[in-house]
């Protein structure tokens, strides 16, 4: 048990689910957890200034700096350990997790994907293919869905899901942000402060 879960960011690009958290941070929202540590798999991430103007302590951990995937999970495993991490957000992490990660930190990894799963999710389906999924299917509503990590991508239990409507007009762009406006950015602070507050 922990008085206030040390949480990790998990991040491959511009980090603006990253900057939902910290905002909501700021706001004390999440009064369980504190984001202590962001990673990205890229170097020039944009989601590493987001860190760094927050003041939170950022690692790049490439596969370009290991001799395979391997060797790179262990680095990023040895980083969370080393840190003591007790929470592990996935917020646009483009790197697949072994099993062997995902049993490792069992029940303490959490991702957002965009979309109601089990709808347009699984392995290949990420940022606007998602979108241009949900819209060449003739959806009506899709939204965002928060869940615990497994070996299987899109896999884990679902922790929380959020509806938003599809509009006539929509290009895969403005239903990305429109996702992320009005369903990404509000229940993924909820969900890191329920799940941080069941580990406290």
């Amino acid at each position: 048990m922990v008085e206030c879960a040390r949480i990790a960011v998990l991040v491959s690009g511009g980090g603006t689910n990253l900057q939902a958290l910290i905002d909501a941070q700021g706001r004390g929202e999440i009064p369980h957890g504190e984001i202590v540590l962001v990673v990205s798999n890229r170097r020039g991430a944009y989601a590493l200034e987001r860190a760094s103007e927050a003041g939170i302590e950022s690692a790049v951990v490439s596969r370009a700096d290991y001799a395979d995937a391997q060797a790179q999970e262990e680095a990023l495993i040895a980083l969370l350990e080393e840190r003591e991490i007790d929470l592990i957000v996935l917020a646009g992490f483009l790197l697949i997790l072994s099993e062997r990660f995902t049993k490792r930190f069992e029940g303490r990894i959490i991702n957002i994907h965009p979309s109601l799963i089990p709808s347009f999710c699984g392995e290949g389906m990420y940022g606007l293919k998602v979108h241009e999924a949900a819209l060449a299917a003739g959806v009506k509503l899709t939204g965002a869905t928060v869940h615990f990590v497994n070996e299987i991508p899109d896999g884990g239990e679902i922790i929380a899901q959020k509806a938003v409507e599809v509009r006539e007009g929509d290009t895969p762009e403005v239903l990305q942000q429109r996702v992320m406006e009005e369903a990404e950015w509000i229940l993924l602070p909820r969900a890191v402060e329920a799940v941080a507050s069941s580990l406290a």
